[in-house]
């Protein structure tokens, strides 16, 4: 009986130099903590581990919405590429001279059409959406500019060419429009040019 009590005194030993009261240093005197004080301690600890706890549920909650709202756009951004390389196929094989000749083209142009057609329709099935830019505002979210292009017939920043067609998944960016914008004449260069010319 008397192990069993000391076996219980040596587990419990431990827990109590955890629980031994902390002492305060002021002015190099040792003062023991108040038994309010040591409350207030563990309460301010308890709601600090409640604040972390709930931020936790909050993010986990947050970052399962998104994974359900969003979680197909690495493939959706992935599968672009096939559009891409479809209609860049379509293109050089229309423009391609030693081809015009063969009477079987056409047949196999208007399947590559059909293909394009079906992608597209898919896409927006699934919320992907291409961005219409053209003759637009250039806006530094969507488009991406590549090239400007000196025009004095349009207002500068106005997008006259898409280059490569941005899209976007739901609300968010999934590639952004590469474009050409219109830029003022620039007027220095031709000064400088004309002086040269005298």
């Amino acid at each position: 009986m008397e192990n069993e009590n000391d076996k219980k005194i040596e587990e419990n030993q431990p827990f109590e130099e955890n629980v031994e009261s902390k002492k305060v240093v002021e002015n190099n005197e040792t003062k023991e903590l108040s038994v309010e004080d040591k409350l207030k301690e563990i309460q301010d600890k308890l709601l600090r581990a409640l604040a972390e706890t709930e931020n936790q549920r909050r993010r986990f909650e947050k970052e399962t919405i998104e994974a359900f709202k969003y979680g197909g756009f690495n493939f959706a951004r992935e599968i672009l590429s096939v559009l891409d390389n479809l209609q860049r196929a379509h293109q050089s094989i229309k423009n391609d001279e030693s081809l015009k000749d063969n009477k079987d083209l056409n047949k196999f142009l208007e399947n590559i059409e059909i293909i394009e057609k079906d992608l597209i329709t898919i896409f927006e099935k699934n919320n992907i959406k291409k961005i219409n830019c053209l003759k637009g505002r250039f806006d530094p979210n969507n488009h991406q500019a590549i090239l400007e292009i000196e025009d004095e017939n349009v207002e500068p920043g106005t997008i006259l060419q898409e280059i490569q067609p941005g899209y976007l998944f739901k609300d968010r960016l999934l590639r952004p429009s590469f474009v050409a914008i219109a830029k003022k004449k620039d007027t220095k260069n031709n000064e400088n040019g004309q002086k040269n010319k005298i």
